[in-house]
């Protein structure tokens, strides 16, 4: 059996702009760590080898790859030509959540599926074919980021460039400072789960165009910015960069914010946060907030909303178990 733990992500700053439509023609930037929130995907010989045996939130078992309902596990497992095997997918936190949970799921996937037939591959490799399966494949009207947050772990900038390469750039921190910026950043769950694609693909449409352009683009500038303060070590900026990029994005769709959302943001600000977003994009999932240690239980109490705590992940999708291959006597 093949184990993989690929992490989730939280974006701080320059979303969209990894989306085809705006870095083709202006190219893009983020900035964004993975955090200790996981998918898990396990590959085992399925006791019949003619059967392919698919857990998540339900059970599939089909004998042909054709016959799958789930349209990543079946765009995965024809493009590798396996079957006989069953693979059953968990996760920390349920889709629908701001985390870049589909793009964690393919990268694990691919993780697990390349280790199974004892094939190594970079992390530059699963990243770029996860962004191939999902954009490309699947047409799902998403960004590059995610892909490669899950597979590479730990707090980056990424540049997209126009002829859709990507540079991943690790941000250089003193080890205090980057422990004080996890210990004053709050996840905040709305308790409202949304679906990505209609808000994107309005986004898509609307980043190359009149003033929600220029608003992109000073989005993309903001990741920039983020990126020297912190390796400046100056954490502090974190939130006041969160506070104008969370501005600057809900001009870019409808949908992206509502009323109640709104109104939990307030509370948090004026009880103590300096700066936050909507993590995703956008309607519901998880609000993130930069708030001094100080205050957090102010913020808590005056928004109602529960915590999750987390941590940076370091690692990135990594096989964290490989057991022997059953055989029968």
């Amino acid at each position: 059996m093949i184990l993989t733990r690929t992490p989730f992500r939280v974006s701080f700053a320059g979303g969209g702009s990894d989306i085809a439509s705006f870095y083709e023609k202006h190219g893009g930037c983020v900035i964004s760590t993975a955090i200790n929130k996981y998918m898990y995907i396990s590959v085992h010989p399925s006791f019949s080898a003619q059967e392919t045996v698919l857990k998540y939130s339900k059970t599939e078992t089909v004998d042909r790859l054709s016959e799958i309902e789930h349209v990543y596990f079946k765009q995965v497992l024809e493009q590798l030509n396996i079957k006989g095997v069953e693979i059953v997918s968990t996760a920390d936190v349920p889709a629908g959540t701001g985390l870049g949970s589909s793009s964690s799921f393919t990268v694990g996937l691919l993780h697990a599926l390349y280790s199974y037939k004892g094939k190594f591959v970079s992390k530059e490799r699963l990243a770029s074919e996860a962004c191939e399966i999902e954009i490309e494949k699947l047409g799902n009207p998403i960004g590059k980021q995610d892909q490669y947050a899950a597979a590479y772990g730990g707090l980056n900038y990424y540049e997209f460039r126009k002829d859709g390469s990507v540079v991943v750039e690790p941000v250089i921190m003193k080890e205090d400072a980057r422990r004080k910026l996890e210990e004053n950043l709050m996840m905040l769950y709305t308790g409202q789960l949304h679906s990505a694609s209609a808000i994107l693909k309005e986004q898509s449409g609307n980043i190359t165009a009149g003033d929600k352009e220029k608003n992109q683009l000073k989005i993309c500038e903001l990741a920039k910015t983020l990126r020297d303060e912190l390796q400046n070590n100056n954490i502090g900026a974190m939130g006041e960069i969160l506070h104008e990029n969370w501005l600057l994005k809900k001009t870019l769709a409808s949908g992206i914010s509502n009323p109640e959302i709104d109104e939990m943001y307030s509370r948090a600000m004026a009880n103590g946060a300096v700066g936050g977003k909507l993590l995703g994009a956008g309607g519901g999932g998880f609000l993130l907030f930069y708030v001094p240690k100080d205050r957090q239980e102010d913020v808590k109490k005056a928004t109602g909303l529960p915590q999750m705590p987390m941590a940076f992940d370091r690692q990135g999708s990594a096989v964290i178990y490989v057991g022997d291959k059953p055989d029968f006597i």
